[in-house]
C-alpha cells in the first residue's frame, strides 16, 4: 500500500501523518510529497526517515492513495494527474468540493456514494463537517428548514503563518503576519476573501456544501465565521429551525447515538464542550448548550466544537481511506 501525502511538511501534513500512525493504516511505503523548496528533505515517520518528494517523483512512484493538503490550486494542477496515475485522490482544498461530479463525503454520514470510479474525493470544508455530522440526524427526523451558524475558528486553521504571528504577539515579537490586523486579544470578522454578496468564501462553503453533503437544496443556510486567538479547534454557535416539532431529550438521545459525536450538555455543572480542553487531538465531534429557541417555531440553539485539523481536515480524509479500503477499491 503506497500512500502519497501531499502538503507533507505543512500543519495538516503533519497530522495526517499523525493520525495515519494512530490509525495504524497499512502503509507500506510513504511518500512525502511537499513544495521543490522541500525537495530532498527529511521527515521522521513511525521512527524512519523518508524524502520529501517533488510532485512529478510522486506520480512516477504510483501511489494507491495521495492525501492532498496542499492548496487549491496545487489540487486543481495535480489532483487530475496523480488520478491518471490511477491513484485515489482524497483532496482537503475547496478545489473540487462543488464541482458537480466529485463527491463531497464525511465517512459516517455519506461514504456510501462513493464508487470504484471516484478517483477524485473532496474533503470538506472544516466548519462544515462538524456541523453536519450533527445536523445530519436531526435533518432525517425533523426537517431542517433553516441553519444560523457563527464560527469561533482556531487560528490553526490558517497554519503555522497564524500561529506563530499569535505566539509571536503574546510575546511582544515582531514577525511575519497571516493577518491583516493582530490577532491575539482580538477577534477578526472575516475568513477568506469577501464574495460579491459580502459574504466571506468562507461562509459561502458552509451554506454551499451542506446542502451537497445532506442532498437538499432546499435547507437555508446562512453563516458569519470568525477568527478567534486559540488553540485546539473551532467552535460554532448554531440556531436551528425544524419543520417538525421535537422535544429535547429526543435530540439528545438521537445525538448520543450518532456515530462520531460526544454530547456534553449538564449546566447545573458548567459542563459543556470547550476546543482546547475536550476538542484538541480528539477525532470526536462535542456538542452541547443544548436547549430550545422559543422566538421561533420548533427552534433549537446548540454550541458544536472539534479539532479542525483532526476530524475537520486529516482524521476525516484517512477515514475516507479507509472506506476505500474496507469496500475493497484499491487492490
Amino acid at each position: 500500500m503506497k500512500v502519497a501525502v501531499v502538503g507533507a511538511t505543512g500543519l495538516v501534513g503533519a497530522v495526517m501523518l499523525k493520525v495515519l500512525e494512530e490509525r495504524n493504516f497499512p502503509v507500506s511505503t510513504l511518500i512525502p510529497v511537499a513544495s521543490e523548496k522541500s525537495v530532498g528533505k527529511k521527515i521522521t515517520w513511525k521512527g524512519n526517515e523518508y524524502a520529501v518528494h517533488s510532485m512529478d517523483q510522486a506520480i512516477a512512484a504510483k501511489p494507491h492513495i495521495a492525501l492532498f493538503s496542499a492548496g487549491g490550486a496545487t489540487s486543481l494542477e495535480w489532483a487530475p494527474k496523480f488520478a491518471e496515475a490511477g491513484t485515489y485522490v482524497i483532496d482537503n482544498s475547496s478545489a473540487w468540493r462543488m464541482h458537480p461530479d466529485k463527491k463531497l463525503v464525511v465517512p459516517e454520514l455519506n461514504a456510501h456514494i462513493l464508487t470504484r470510479e471516484d478517483l477524485i474525493i473532496a474533503n470538506p470544508n472544516c466548519s462544515t463537517i462538524q456541523m453536519v455530522l450533527v445536523l445530519q440526524p436531526l435533518h432525517k427526523k425533523y426537517g431542517i428548514k433553516r441553519v444560523v451558524v457563527s464560527t469561533y475558528q482556531s487560528v490553526t486553521g490558517t497554519g503555522v503563518k497564524a500561529v506563530n504571528q499569535m505566539e509571536n504577539e503574546r510575546k511582544g515579537i515582531s514577525g511575519e503576519m497571516a493577518y491583516k490586523y493582530p490577532i491575539d486579544k482580538n477577534v477578526i470578522p472575516q475568513i477568506d476573501v469577501f464574495m460579491e454578496n459580502g459574504y466571506t468564501k468562507e461562509e459561502m462553503k458552509m451554506v454551499n456544501e451542506t446542502k451537497k453533503i445532506l442532498n437538499d437544496e432546499a435547507v437555508k443556510v446562512t453563516a458569519t465565521c470568525v477568527r478567534i486567538p486559540v488553540m485546539g479547534g473551532h467552535s460554532e454557535s448554531v440556531n436551528i429551525e425544524f419543520s417538525k416539532p421535537f422535544e429535547l431529550i429526543d435530540v439528545r438521545k438521537l445525538l448520543e447515538d450518532t456515530s462520531g459525536v460526544v454530547v456534553k450538555d449538564n449546566p447545573a455543572e458548567a459542563s459543556y464542550p470547550m476546543p482546547l480542553l475536550d476538542a484538541h487531538n480528539r477525532d470526536e465531534v462535542f456538542v452541547g448548550r443544548i436547549r430550545k429557541d422559543d422566538s421561533v417555531e420548533n427552534g433549537l440553539n446548540m454550541w458544536i466544537v472539534a479539532d479542525n485539523l483532526r476530524k475537520g481536515a486529516a482524521t476525516n480524509a484517512i477515514q475516507i481511506a479507509e472506506y476505500l479500503l474496507s469496500k475493497h477499491f484499491i487492490a
